[in-house]
């Protein structure tokens, strides 16, 4: 992101953003800007919402609390990657780092998925959404993911729409170069990108995905990776290859590959 302003703070605010408004901040916000950044009334302050665009802005002391009057305009609106993560939940410091990840990497929807070797079940929707935020605040991030309530897998997959391509994540992969593995998926196609539980699939759940179309199995070379390292390196592998990291004309892909 060649000459982004990165030493200004950056704060999502759920208001509409437009030149003159004001936006009142909630407490948590007032106090991060005033008491833990120190910072004065009249600094500047990079604002979004998820759908206006980045604003510049500048704080404006209040009786009580804190608020924003905003600026002009310095990034319009940028469309996120067609890009989903599925993932089997994990407890839960592992998954505030996955969930941080996969935004970073440019996920438009965390969803999660119950398979039957995974360990946990319920799903901290605020906390996952409050990760997500923290992580778009600090990369410059325009748009924020959405969110899925937790589904079991099979009823993800009866209603998935075919033409949405599913990268999943298999040790027992035929192939085991990912690259080469993801040859056949159009460039910027849309993605779901599919990572189970630290037990593995089972062998019911396998057949499932490898029944469907438009469906791609991954090894992730000869280690075994947690799942949060494998969400890692999963969605670097997909994005090079096959999303938003290539070039917009195409010519980083080969006919060999």
């Amino acid at each position: 992101m060649p000459g982004y302003d990165f030493r200004s703070p950056r704060l999502y605010v759920a208001a509409p953003l437009e030149a003159g408004a004001a936006v009142a901040l909630d407490r948590a916000q007032a106090h991060y800007l005033t008491a833990v950044l120190r910072l004065r009334p009249g600094a500047g302050v990079l604002a979004f919402n998820g759908r206006d665009g980045e604003w510049a802005a500048t704080l404006q002391a209040r009786r009580r609390g804190a608020s924003l009057k905003v600026g002009e305009r310095r990034r319009p609106q940028t469309a996120p990657a067609d890009l989903h993560y599925l993932f089997a939940p994990l407890k839960a410091a592992r998954l505030d780092y996955m969930v941080q990840k996969a935004v970073e990497m440019g996920a438009a929807r965390l969803q999660p998925v119950l398979t039957r070797h995974g360990q946990v079940a319920r799903v901290n929707l605020e906390r996952m959404r409050a990760n997500a935020i923290e992580a778009a605040e600090q990369c410059g991030i325009l748009s924020l993911p959405e969110i899925g309530e937790p589904a079991p897998l099979p009823r993800w997959l009866a209603a998935r729409d075919p033409a949405r391509w599913i990268v999943f994540c298999d040790e027992a992969a035929a192939i085991a170069d990912p690259i080469a593995a993801l040859h056949g998926v159009p460039p910027r196609a849309p993605l779901a990108l599919l990572i189970g539980p630290e037990g593995g699939f089972a062998d019911d759940e396998r057949a499932a995905l490898l029944k469907l179309p438009n469906v791609v199995r991954v090894c992730l070379g000869p280690r075994i990776l947690r799942a949060d390292t494998a969400a890692v390196a999963a969605l670097a592998i997909v994005q090079a290859v096959v999303g938003d990291w290539r070039a917009d004309d195409g010519r980083q892909r080969t006919d060999d590959g």
